[in-house]
This record gives C-alpha cells, sequence and structure tokens, in this order.
C-alpha cells in the first residue's frame, strides 16, 4: 500500500473508530474494532465495534462484517478489511466466510496479550487449533493478511511524513481505552475477560 493509503488508514482510525470504541468501552466492551475501505479510492465504507456485552460473539470484527452486509449487493473483493487488533480464530473465520480477500490489523496478537491484556486469542489458538505463537498462514487460498506496522515499517524513513505521529497517537489511545476497560470488566457478563 501506498503512503496516501496508510494515511487514510490512520486517519480512519482516529477520526471514526477510536471515537466508537470509546463509547463501546463506556459500556463495558473491549477494545476491539474494525473498519471496511473500498480498495479503489481508501474511503470509509463501514466500521464496527466490540459489543460483548449484549453476545460474546460479536467482536469487533464480526460487528464490522453484519454492518457491511447491512449495505446491499456490496462485492468484499472491491473492499479491504481492517482490524484494530490480529483477528482471533472466530474472526479469522469470519473474514474467510465472508470472501475479503486482504485484511491489515495494527495491533498484534503479542501486543493483544502483554500491552492490552487479553491474552484469549493467543490461547484459543494454542489450545484449541495448536498454532503456537499466533503463527497462522497469513497467506493462503482464501486471504492475505498484513501488519499496518510492519508495512509502513517498509517505507523508506524518510518518506513516511506523519505516519509515525498518528501511530504514536493511536497507540496511546488505545492503551488509555485498555486501562478502562481493563478498570471495568469485573463488572460485565463478558465470558472471558
Amino acid at each position: 500500500m501506498s503512503l496516501l493509503k496508510y494515511n487514510s488508514i490512520l486517519d480512519i482510525f482516529l477520526k471514526y473508530l477510536i471515537p466508537e470504541t470509546e463509547l463501546s468501552v463506556k459500556k463495558g466492551n473491549k477494545i476491539f474494532g474494525a473498519f471496511v475501505i473500498k480498495k479503489s479510492d481508501f474511503k470509509l465504507t463501514v466500521t464496527g465495534t466490540n459489543n460483548e456485552i449484549v453476545n460474546p460473539l460479536f467482536h469487533g470484527e464480526i460487528s464490522t462484517i453484519f454492518n457491511f452486509f447491512k449495505l446491499n449487493n456490496l462485492n468484499t473483493k472491491d473492499y479491504i478489511f481492517i482490524s484494530s487488533h490480529e483477528p482471533c480464530s472466530l474472526c479469522l473465520s469470519a473474514i474467510t466466510w465472508s470472501g475479503f480477500e486482504y485484511f491489515y490489523y495494527f495491533f498484534p496478537y503479542q501486543d493483544t496479550k502483554t500491552t492490552f491484556n487479553i491474552p484469549h486469542d493467543l490461547n484459543i489458538l494454542k489450545e484449541v487449533f495448536f498454532i503456537k505463537n499466533g503463527n497462522y498462514n497469513k497467506e493462503n487460498r482464501y486471504w492475505k493478511s498484513f501488519s499496518i506496522l510492519d508495512e509502513i515499517s517498509k517505507i523508506n524513513i524518510k518518506n513516511r511524513g506523519n505516519l509515525p505521529k498518528k501511530i504514536d497517537k493511536i497507540t496511546k489511545l488505545y492503551q488509555n481505552l485498555s486501562l478502562e476497560y481493563q478498570k471495568s470488566k469485573i463488572s460485565n457478563n463478558i465470558p472471558l475477560k
């Protein structure tokens, strides 16, 4: 992806997804969310955030997929799926069944486990699927997945413009949201807190 694409993606995090996630976390949900952009112009099509207080299956990616398919007659081949965190096994399956060819994520599993104190993704992959350290097949016949941060790191440092500042801001905002979630999670009924 080009510098323009990454600027667009990071701007969508800052202008749309994080404010929606703030509202969701205030209700007691986890910090996960996602959005879909059109391949041709990188414009936002739809967002979604975690809503596990209603149903433990309503992860951010699942909510986004439901919202996407409410918009009639859209072909997933024309869109790119973007997730705040590397998708769990449930969400990997949902992305596969939905037909998206590409998805990108901001925070990898290791950050979800250590920085955000939500280890379930790695634990489920290990316990249920015997996948150690989250090493699923990131390029397969269904889709290709990419780390936004890894892809940006491939851009010449002189050409990154204000991307590092946006990355820092997004990281800090999610860290703050995580602290808020961790303080309130005792009072919700989410099975895997």
